[in-house]
């Protein structure tokens, strides 16, 4: 597993050298709304091959970007991939398979939309969750079988190669409009604001008027049998608010559940 090399920002170096080693379509591959407790997860793919250039200047990992800037982004990263799509999973579809597998449902769906097939995709993180041992049940959400191009996994490629990067913005803006748009008539829970995730004025709405049919309720939610926190994905590690704890009242699934963020 390639760990990304250090970087003020992200470049194609590694594209390159993949690219070098015959790799002539690469797809840069990220998601978002793993830790959210209500939404979709979503993934971004973007394909590039060696006529892309330089990619759009100040591009970087979405969550570096103020929500102004990513949505700047949106044509200039489409203007410049050779292809490029977003995939989601529903809450009801992590339910019923878990988060691993709706991510990969999610990164299949991208790679059905493309008119184009990957030689290798650049997945970020330490697991390879696009490519499945086993295929019982994640094809019941599918309407055909996707081939899935092989998959290197890099620690941090968010942050350092710009197919990654900018995966995660088309990913991060999408999601962030689709929550947006669900948000008037869930009005409770300001999704507008805080997009699904574990937001104080969230939680609050949560252990008022509890979950609603977008919310993932297999997690660990407010306003359920199991109010005693914390919040989030069974089985995860929580790394965004002060403290990191573990969830451990995990639901019923055939896979392993890790995550990163």
């Amino acid at each position: 597993m390639p760990v990304a090399p250090r970087s003020r920002k992200p470049n194609l170096r590694v594209e390159r050298a993949l690219q070098r080693d015959g790799y002539r379509l690469l797809a840069g591959m990220d998601e978002v709304g793993r830790g959210a407790l209500a939404g979709p997860v979503s993934v971004g793919v973007v394909v590039i091959d060696d006529t892309c250039r330089s990619a759009p200047q100040g591009v970087r990992d979405s969550k570096l970007l103020q929500p102004h800037v990513r949505e700047s982004m949106v044509p200039r990263i489409r203007r410049w991939a050779l292809a490029y799509a977003v995939g989601h999973a529903s809450p009801a579809e992590i339910d019923e398979v878990g988060i691993i597998a709706a991510l990969r449902l999610a990164g299949r769906r991208a790679l059905a939309t493309l008119d184009v097939v990957p030689d290798l995709v650049i997945l970020d993180g330490n697991h390879d969750w696009l490519t499945s041992p086993d295929e019982v049940g994640l094809l019941a959400f599918t309407d055909e079988e996707v081939h899935t191009p092989p998959v290197t996994t890099m620690i941090k490629a968010d942050l350092t190669c710009s197919s990654v990067a900018s995966a995660s913005v088309l990913a991060k803006v999408e999601r962030d409009r689709i929550m947006v748009g669900l948000a008037g008539d869930h009005a409770a829970y300001a999704w507008e604001l805080n997009k699904g995730y574990a937001a104080p004025e969230h939680l609050d709405a949560l252990r008022e008027h509890g979950p609603c049919a977008l919310h993932r309720r297999s997690w660990r939610l407010p306003g359920t049998a199991v109010d005693d926190g914390p919040w989030g994905e069974p089985g995860a590690v929580v790394v965004d608010g002060p403290d990191m704890v573990t969830l451990t009242a995990a639901p019923p699934t055939t896979e392993l559940d890790t995550h990163e963020r």
